[in-house]
């Protein structure tokens, strides 16, 4: 197995959270010196002038990361009209974030049932989401919130503006649904017999 292609994909997966050396070792279940090896070979690749990555320690964690060189084209991505359009994504982060925040990464991914990490990156470039201090949950992960920019892109003079949603109604609704197509296809069973 081409381990150095494995690491490279763990450094994606783990994106801005980053791989340490020892979940490096636990996970290729390799020694600490042969981690070290690949890792440096992996650098060593992406130090080619036509690679637009790169692996920096941050953190207590070895992460990708795009080249400092690069950077106003990546600044141009984000001022570009058409990218200057939220996607569905983009929406759904901001809902799951205005409606409660602060909340953590983590918060959100749970609601939403599947990552959001690209899109809050996003967000924050956009300043329609902020940090907005650590939670005291276990690792201390970072909170979010929307900014007054997300006010002004929505045309909101203040949060409380935002449509107002009766989660318990919604929620009656769901079971009372559930039950009456449980109780129809029971009649149509009944009346093939």
């Amino acid at each position: 197995m081409n381990l150095e292609g494995v690491l490279e994909g763990l450094l994606f997966v783990q994106g801005d959270e980053g791989v340490t050396l020892e979940s490096i070792c636990n996970i290729l279940e390799i020694s600490t010196e042969e981690a070290k090896e690949l890792l440096l070979k992996l650098k060593k690749n992406y130090e080619e002038t036509n690679r637009g990555l790169r692996i920096r320690y941050l953190g207590n964690a070895f992460k990708l990361t795009t080249k400092e060189e690069h950077r106003i084209y990546y600044q141009k991505l984000l001022t570009v009209e058409e990218s200057n359009n939220l996607s569905p994504a983009a929406l759904e982060v901001l809902a799951v974030i205005a409606y409660n925040e602060p909340i953590t990464r983590a918060e959100i991914d749970e609601i939403r049932g599947l990552s959001s990490d690209y899109t809050l990156r996003k967000l924050l470039a956009k300043g329609l989401i902020k940090e907005a201090g650590k939670s005291t949950m276990p690792g201390r992960p970072n909170l979010y919130q929307t900014t007054h920019e997300f006010l002004d892109y929505f045309g909101l003079a203040t949060k409380e503006d935002l449509p107002k949603i009766d989660f318990e109604k919604e929620n009656i609704q769901e079971e009372q649904e559930l039950f009456t197509s449980i109780y129809k296809e029971d009649e149509k069973i009944l009346e093939k017999v």
